[in-house]
C-alpha cells in the first residue's frame, strides 16, 4: 500500500472497536478511535482521517447526527457499522451521505472490502481530477508521483495519508500559483465544506514535517497569509 490511510472508528463498545481497529492495522492502515459522538467530531477536525467507520448507537447522540453534521462540509467517506438490520435504517443513513452500510456482525474479509471500495471511490469518482493526473512532478528534491499516489523526497517515499496527498497533488497541479483556502477545501473536502480551514492547517502542518528539512523555513510548501498556499514551481 503507497499511501497508509489513517481510518477514525467511531464506535463505544471497546471490544468492537479494538476489533476493528486490529483488522485495520494488520492490513496496512493506521487507525484512530472515538467512543462518542462529541469525541467524533472533534477527532474529525483535529486528527484528519481519510474514512470514517461509524457505528449508529453511540452514548451521547445518534451516529446519524454525526454523519449529518460531517455532511454538512466534508465528503470523507463513511462507511456505517451498526446493529440496525431493518432497510429503513440502511435507507436512511445512504440518504444522508454513508457510503456504505454493514451490519452487525460481519466478518474480516468484508469489513476489509467495504473500506477498500470507499477509499477506491473517493480517489477516483471526485468531482476534480487532480489526482486522475498522470505521470510525475518534480521540483528541487522533492517529487510528486500521479501515477503511484506517492511523494517522495530524494527518492524516498515520505507516506503521506490520502488526505495529505490531495492536497500536494492539487498543489502539484497547480505549481507556483497560490490556491487559497476556500479553493482548496472545497476541491478536496466537497462544495459544502465550511469556511474553518483548520482541517487544511493540520493536514499542511503534517505534509511539512514529513517533505521539509525545516518546516518553519520551507523550500517546496509556502503560505501566502491570509489567503492559501502555494507549491514551489520546478524549472
Amino acid at each position: 500500500m503507497n499511501i497508509r490511510e489513517k481510518i477514525l472508528i467511531v464506535e463505544d463498545e471497546k471490544s468492537i472497536s479494538h476489533f476493528i481497529s486490529t483488522i485495520l492495522n494488520s492490513n496496512g492502515y493506521e487507525t484512530i478511535q472515538a467512543r462518542t459522538g462529541a469525541e467524533a467530531m472533534s477527532m474529525l477536525s483535529s486528527h484528519c482521517p481519510d474514512l470514517v467507520i461509524l457505528d449508529l448507537g453511540l452514548p451521547d447522540m445518534d451516529g446519524l447526527e454525526v454523519l449529518n453534521s460531517l455532511r454538512s462540509w466534508s465528503s470523507l467517506p463513511v462507511v456505517v457499522v451498526s446493529a440496525r438490520s431493518h432497510e429503513h435504517d440502511k435507507v436512511g443513513a445512504l440518504d444522508l451521505g454513508a457510503d456504505d452500510y454493514l451490519t452487525k456482525p460481519f466478518g474480516t474479509a468484508e469489513l476489509l472490502a467495504r473500506v477498500r471500495t470507499a477509499i477506491r471511490h473517493t480517489r477516483t469518482t471526485s468531482d476534480n481530477d487532480e489526482i486522475a493526473q498522470r505521470g510525475t512532478y518534480t521540483v528541487g528534491d522533492l517529487t510528486i508521483d500521479y501515477n503511484k499516489h506517492q511523494v517522495l523526497v530524494r527518492g524516498e517515499n515520505v507516506h503521506l495519508t490520502l488526505s495529505e496527498f490531495r492536497i500536494v497533488a492539487l498543489l502539484g497541479k497547480y505549481a507556483g500559483k497560490v490556491l487559497t483556502y476556500d479553493y482548496i477545501i472545497k476541491e478536496l473536502w466537497g462544495p459544502r465544506a465550511g469556511g474553518d480551514n483548520q482541517i487544511l492547517r493540520v493536514n499542511m502542518a503534517n505534509i511539512r514535517r514529513k517533505i521539509e528539512k525545516n518546516p518553519a523555513e520551507p523550500e517546496y510548501l509556502f503560505t501566502e497569509v491570509g489567503v492559501g498556499y502555494r507549491l514551489a514551481e520546478g524549472e
